[in-house]
């Protein structure tokens, strides 16, 4: 079984876009999507992710299909997307506790 690496999922691919800086970009000028968008995309893909796996489980069980190596390909797909997106998601409520403990 091949090890799935961060740089196959697509919501990693996602955020390392999100902060690449385009080359013809002006001074001041907003550059690339706004990280509201960038999330959403990437909860998106993570969300298609668990429903691919829940169909290729279903497809398992039901016996449309015999290949058990993409059921649980996609399976393990899907947990490590949400691992990822979980560990996304703690490092956000940490930053947001970190500002509001800040003294103006």
């Amino acid at each position: 079984m091949n090890p799935i690496l961060p740089s196959q999922l697509p919501s990693l691919d996602a955020l390392a876009q999100a902060g690449q800086k385009p080359a013809s970009s002006a001074p001041g000028e907003a550059e690339g999507a706004p990280f509201a968008d960038v999330l959403k995309q990437a909860l998106a893909e993570v969300n298609d992710s668990r429903t691919n796996a829940e169909q290729e489980a279903r497809n398992l069980i039901s016996g449309n299909s015999t290949d058990m190596h993409t059921a649980i390909l996609a399976v393990q797909k899907a947990d490590v997307s949400f691992q990822m997106m979980m560990a996304v998601r703690s490092k956000l409520v940490d930053a947001y506790r970190e500002v509001m403990r800040m003294q103006m």
